[in-house]
């Protein structure tokens, strides 16, 4: 299963992710949406799981969201710390022990493993601005895999 990754889009989604999304089987947005119009344009693409940023004041979006993917279940919370999990997201990340991570809040793509978890950062993907790169990711899923992981520069 191809699964889209982004966050941080801050009310602006890049045409170029439709290209890049193009056959993905579900989109995760990892926080900072802007406007909830922005993830009605992704479900034009897959079925979207979003979750709330620190800039998302009013929309009705929860703060984490768990799901499971090709047999991994994976967590997706705004801010996370990798190095720290348990105190960032708090009780629910020991509750569902998940093997996969998506967050976002740090504009900077990140894809480590830690103590059997994989953290992902998509990266950037609001509008340009002080020169930052801006990213998205895909990544493929299949059971019994680790999850082959790309990032796209937008």
């Amino acid at each position: 299963m191809l699964v889209g990754l982004i966050s941080d889009t801050h009310g602006h989604l890049d045409r170029r992710v439709f290209e890049l999304f193009a056959g993905v089987d579900r989109i995760l947005h990892a926080g900072d949406i802007g406007y909830p119009s922005l993830i009605l344009e992704l479900e034009s693409i897959a079925p979207v799981t979003a979750v709330l940023g620190n800039n998302d004041h009013g929309l009705d979006f929860k703060l984490t969201e768990v799901l499971e993917v090709a047999g991994q279940k994976i967590l997706v919370h705004h801010i996370v710390n990798p190095s720290d999990p348990a105190r960032s997201i708090g009780e629910r990340f020991q509750r569902s022990n998940p093997g996969f991570v998506v967050f976002g809040h740090t504009h900077q793509p990140f894809h480590q493993t830690k103590h059997g978890v994989t953290f992902l950062n998509p990266g950037y993907s609001g509008k340009p601005r002080f020169g930052l790169p801006r990213s998205v990711a895909t990544a493929r899923f299949v059971v019994g895999q680790q999850p082959e992981v790309t990032f796209h520069s937008l």
